[in-house]
């Protein structure tokens, strides 16, 4: 099986199943994202998280690109990668990393 190659799985995946995409969009991306008891970068965070532990790399592009835009900088990924290694093993964090690094290109020297 070839490797899935997309900007996004949700539009990608929009062809085949929109009533699936559609339920994405409604009720997640209109009232659960929104939602203020949690703000959206810490959202992207648990995000992130959860797509690592759960082995989600085809998912992590996306994300990974959303929590910039809500804030969390590359420095922060980095790390939160770092200590998922500790609780989701040490390959998904691997994986998420060259993700990451692929989608937000090399981390700045200090």
């Amino acid at each position: 099986m070839s490797k899935i190659d997309f900007t996004s799985p949700r539009e990608a995946a929009r062809a085949f199943t929109p009533d699936l995409t559609g339920y994405v969009e409604e009720p997640l991306y209109s009232k659960v994202w929104p939602n203020a008891e949690l703000s959206r970068r810490d959202r992207s965070i648990a995000t992130v998280s959860a797509l690592i532990a759960g082995g989600h790399a085809e998912e992590l592009p996306a994300h990974l690109r959303r929590a910039i835009e809500h804030g969390v900088t590359k420095r922060e990924l980095s790390a939160l990668i770092t200590h998922m290694a500790f609780y989701a093993g040490f390959p998904a964090a691997i994986t998420a990393s060259a993700v990451a690094s692929a989608t937000l290109g090399k981390l700045e020297e200090r």
